[in-house]
């Protein structure tokens, strides 16, 4: 099951539970796109047409950003003209959850939430505290009751006379 829409100027192949990245959106309606414009639809294997009824592809919102730098340079030759500029185009990447079409309505599988990681420094922390209360060193420092080791002293370099001319 696909569908093939149109956004921002493009077309894509989409099908539920893809991500794609489109020109930036809008987005009013608490992270939900609906792509109005459905160019064809795939039922099945082999069947691709136009949709004889109103096709619906609904997605929600997963990221809003920016694609990496291009660089624009123009150059003329023979007349001492350069120009370097630099664009980076807003994106906005959606997740198909839905596509609709002729009464039958295909859903993307639900992803579960991703529950935000503790900070490897809060978690240090809470390590350093615990081991605080050991007589044993924290990260290779020495503690009061241990010895420091001592350098060795550095050893001078021979010197050779310089070869005198004559």
């Amino acid at each position: 099951m696909y569908a093939v829409i149109r956004a921002g100027g493009k077309q894509y192949r989409v099908a539920p539970g893809d991500v794609i990245r489109v020109e930036k959106l809008a987005t009013g309606t608490d992270g939900h796109v609906d792509f109005a414009d459905v160019l064809a639809v795939s039922g099945g294997e082999g069947k691709i047409g136009k949709p004889e009824s109103e096709a619906r592809v609904v997605g929600e919102v997963v990221e809003e950003g920016r694609s990496p730098k291009i660089l624009v340079f123009h150059y003329k030759r023979k007349k001492q003209y350069k120009k370097l500029r630099g664009h980076r185009q807003a994106y906005t990447a959606v997740r198909i959850t839905e596509i609709a079409f002729d009464g039958q309505s295909f859903k993307a599988p639900e992803v579960p939430k991703k529950e935000p990681k503790v900070k490897k420094a809060a978690a240090a922390d809470e390590h350093e505290h615990e081991s605080d209360s050991d007589v044993k060193s924290v990260k290779g420092h020495a503690t009061k009751g241990q010895a420091k080791k001592k350098a060795t002293p550095k050893k001078a370099a021979k010197k050779s006379a310089a070869k005198k001319k004559k």
